[in-house]
């Protein structure tokens, strides 16, 4: 080798030093490498390292091309790295509001690191009372509150079965208009719930305005997924027209063809939400990946003009010879319309000899016919049915609109609680290919951010706080079912929320760095 060689060798050799001492660094509490990434928007995934210092993301790129120095670093080789899940359709408040079960073990293992609370109409009440309550004791993940309409309509009229006048009108926009100035990021109905189910349109067109005014959302469960009252087709259109008149998006909870009534309408649905799109209306809708529904039993089969006023009502009205049978007549019709007797699992009860049955078999063991056993079973206290209802095809329709995220409508003694995220995965990514990982992830992340303008959260981007999963595409998948709806999910690796390490190496941590988030500023 001769002089000149000699000096061009030292000559790289100093220049890739100076190199490396001029590379900028980084310093980071956390730095995730090797893993295959999806950022929550794109559609392929990136082979990049990402960065965290405090509650946010502060690099996403390629590990060559910047120094970083990390307290922590997790080798993600083989794993799956993406921004938290975002639930819209939890009913976790029923948890949350006690220290005993702020944690959110069964969403947490499902990947989901903000969920949603306040559905179906109900929430908690006032908002401010319970925001406090979570930030005092802890919670296991962030969560976005919602007003429920039912919950205002039963502080202003009870649970009488009237239409509100204006001024019950004007008291409940009241109210709506307090809970938003508290931090609810809309209003949620349950138009198929007593007593919710009691108002008319007009009356939510105009609760849904002062939520408009504020810049909110309107989730809905439907009036009718069924045959039950208007119909499903005519509930859709009703969403719809809220939206139209209040102008304000429109979110339809889990939806659904829920029993052989309306099996294969979701083509008919899914035209009539495009054509509101097109119109400019922002309709969008959840789905949990099942084909049982769960419900109460009462909300289930009993017809709704029968618990006007209560339970305590409703027994009145089963006990009078002249109104009993007809009570009974359409509480037949409604265990029809979901399937039958043998189609409606007993998920939760107080009578232990009751629970995994189901009604068929409870009527047998009671000797009555099972419009019946209801009332006995009622009589026991709260019941909470699972009734096995919904079409795979409308299922998987419904599934591949770009309109439609996951959400769980996690609930007592459905799987769905413990699996739905996962399960949407394992079966309908992994095994039958109706959508691909990208979809999946997007759809349960930034696509429900933006529908809920939840700010700085759903993407895994620089600046946004730090809310990421990391789990192996191997192994991702539910264990809950109807016989156990109480197993938490596996193939979780790591979950960070808000910068904090929450499950780690598959183990919880036991940290609560859950926040409740306001829509304006995302804190």
């Amino acid at each position: 080798m001769d002089r000149s060689q000699i000096e061009r060798i030292v000559s790289i050799v100093l220049l890739l030093a100076i190199a490396a001492c001029s590379r900028e660094k980084l310093q980071a509490d956390m730095l995730i490498t090797n893993g295959i990434v999806y950022d929550g928007t794109d559609g392929a995934p990136k082979k990049v390292a990402v960065a965290v210092k405090g509650e946010r993301v502060i690099f996403v790129g390629p590990k060559s091309s910047i120094e970083i120095v990390a307290k922590k670093t997790i080798d993600a080789s083989g794993l799956v790295v993406a921004p938290g899940f975002i639930d819209p359709h939890t009913h976790a408040d029923r948890e949350l509001k006690t220290p005993e079960g702020s944690h959110n073990k069964p969403f947490l293992f499902q990947g989901i690191t903000t969920v949603v609370v306040g559905n179906d109409g109900d929430s908690f009440f006032p908002t401010s009372k319970f925001k406090e309550r979570y930030e005092s004791h802890g919670i296991g993940t962030n969560a976005v509150l919602l007003v429920g309409h039912g919950t205002l309509r039963e502080q202003v009229m009870g649970k009488s079965d009237r239409i509100a006048n204006a001024g019950d009108i004007a008291k409940m926009q009241q109210l709506v208009q307090e809970e938003m100035d508290a931090g609810a990021f809309g209003m949620s109905t349950g138009l198929f719930y007593a007593p919710g189910s009691y108002s008319n349109t007009d009356e939510v067109v105009a609760l849904a305005k002062t939520v408009a005014r504020n810049n909110g959302i309107y989730d809905t469960h439907l009036r009718d997924e069924s045959s039950y009252t208007v119909g499903l087709v005519p509930a859709v259109k009703e969403a719809i027209e809220i939206g139209r008149q209040a102008k304000l998006p429109i979110h339809i909870s889990h939806i659904k063809c829920l029993g052989v009534d309306v099996w294969h309408q979701s083509a008919a649905i899914v035209e009539l939400i495009e054509q509101a799109r097109q119109e400019g209306i922002a309709v969008t809708a959840n789905q949990y990946p099942y084909d049982a529904s769960a419900t109460g039993l009462k909300s289930a089969v009993v017809p709704r003009w029968a618990e006007s006023g209560g339970k305590d009502s409703l027994f009145l009205r089963y006990a009078d010879p002249s109104i009993g049978e007809r009570v009974l007549r359409e509480t037949k019709a409604n265990i029809a319309r979901r399937g039958g007797a043998d189609k409606l699992l007993i998920v939760k009860c107080d009578t232990t000899s009751f629970f995994g049955k189901t009604l068929l078999e409870i009527s047998e063991m009671l000797g009555n016919t099972p419009e019946e056993a209801v009332f006995t079973l009622l009589k026991t206290g709260y019941v909470r049915v699972a009734s096995f209802n919904m079409a795979p095809e409308d299922i998987r329709n419904f599934m591949t609109q770009p309109w439609v995220v996951t959400g769980s409508d996690g609930n007592t003694g459905h799987p769905r609680k413990y699996g739905s995220f996962p399960r949407k995965y394992h079966k309908y990514v992994q095994q039958e290919k109706v959508i691909d990982m990208a979809t999946f992830i997007n759809n349960g992340t930034s696509k429900t951010a933006d529908i809920f303008g939840i700010p700085d959260r759903g993407r895994l981007v620089e600046g946004h706080y730090a809310d990421i999963i990391v789990f192996d595409p191997k192994t991702f998948k539910d264990k809950a079912d109807y016989t156990d709806a109480f197993q938490l999910a596996e193939g979780l690796e790591y979950s960070i929320i808000n910068g904090q390490m929450v499950i780690e190496d598959g183990k919880y941590t036991k940290r609560l760095s859950g926040k409740v988030l306001r829509k304006k500023t995302g804190l």
